[in-house]
């Protein structure tokens, strides 16, 4: 359903400036941002996909991937089509790239009363708004996060961080876990997977979500070989959540396999995480993970002051869990995060 959108600028001509992400599209009148999903109806901007849900499910947290924010626990996770980046080795693309002319009579709607007792029938901890990226889906989040907050529900994104200040400002006071995507530190980096020029902003944004509104913050790498398996961008990305996220911010590095229009190039060596995870532990980061390596030791979570096992697990499966009141049970260190 066409859904008035609420984070814009009218322009002269009949123009209209998005706000929604940091693209900040022009949209000139019976036009669509670059997303796809925002229209300009003589000077006014409408959402298309406003509580048109193309996929949902219960999943485990871990899936997100989010190891310090209730391990174990089951979210309510909705997705609906588009997206404002056009990333060529994308893992969602039946969603993301979706044509939505053809396939949006495919999805189905949900209200935000709807959805939130979905989650409470499911017995869910919470509703995690991912699958594609949330940002283009912000009124449906307005609309929904503060119902789930006042039913006693947990909210959580997981974006690709590309969300201007008025987005995330407008978010704030309503969410509870930030999982955001860093998929480089350069320019070069950037402008081959999403064609964007103003990526630094998605560094703010997460800085934002952390110190502004104390959301939980957790960031994922996935490494691409040959485009952001560099040291120079793993010691950059690594440097700038020790420096101004903080040392406890987990870091998940994961691995990537063919996708879409990446059909060609190959899945990422171990050795390359395992590289990843040693930059991230040598510029000071206390939890670095390797993510899509099932089994893994570096899955699990061990204590950073004498390296106790506090939580194993497999795939998005949590084998053993010893925390107790959130701290090691051999030293007493303090785990920072939110524990069962």
């Amino acid at each position: 359903m066409s859904y008035p959108a609420r984070l814009l600028k009218a322009l002269p001509g009949g123009e209209v400036h998005c706000l929604a992400c940091i693209r900040r599209c022009r949209i000139a009148a019976g036009k669509r941002g670059w997303c796809r999903t925002r229209e300009n109806r003589n000077g006014r901007l409408f959402s298309l996909i406003y509580g048109q849900v193309a996929s949902f499910s219960l999943n485990p947290i871990e899936k997100k991937p989010v190891f310090h924010f209730l391990p174990g626990s089951h979210w309510l996770s909705v997705g609906s089509l588009g997206c404002n980046f056009r990333c060529p080795g994308c893992q969602n693309w039946e969603l993301a790239h979706a044509d939505l002319d053809r396939e949006l009579k495919s999805t189905r709607y949900i209200s935000p009363a709807a959805l939130v007792q979905l989650a409470r029938d499911r017995q869910a901890a919470g509703i995690s708004w991912t699958f594609n990226e949330p940002a283009i889906w912000i009124e449906y989040i307005l609309d929904t996060a503060p119902l789930a907050k006042q039913a006693g529900l947990f909210t959580n994104i997981v974006t690709n961080g590309a969300l201007t200040k008025e987005a995330l400002d407008a978010l704030g006071p309503h969410l509870d876990v930030y999982r955001s995507d860093i998929k480089g530190f350069l320019a070069r980096t950037y402008m081959a997977l999403t064609h964007l020029l103003q990526y630094e902003e998605i560094f703010a944004a997460a800085e934002r979500a952390h110190h502004r509104w104390g959301m939980h913050v957790e960031l994922v790498t996935n490494i691409i070989p040959g485009l952001n398996d560099d040291d120079e961008t793993l010691e950059g990305i690594a440097r700038w959540i020790a420096t101004r996220l903080g040392s406890d911010i987990p870091w998940h590095v994961t691995r990537f396999f063919p996708a879409f229009s990446f059909q060609d190039r190959p899945a990422t060596p171990l050795q390359t995480l395992l590289r990843a995870h040693d930059i991230g532990r040598a510029q000071g980061l206390k939890y670095c993970y390797l993510g899509n390596v099932p089994g893994h030791k570096l899955e699990n979570t061990y204590c950073p002051g004498c390296q106790t096992l506090l939580i194993r697990r497999e795939i998005f499966d949590v084998l053993e869990y010893r925390l107790q009141a959130g701290c090691c049970p051999e030293c007493g260190t303090p785990i920072p995060g939110r524990w069962m």
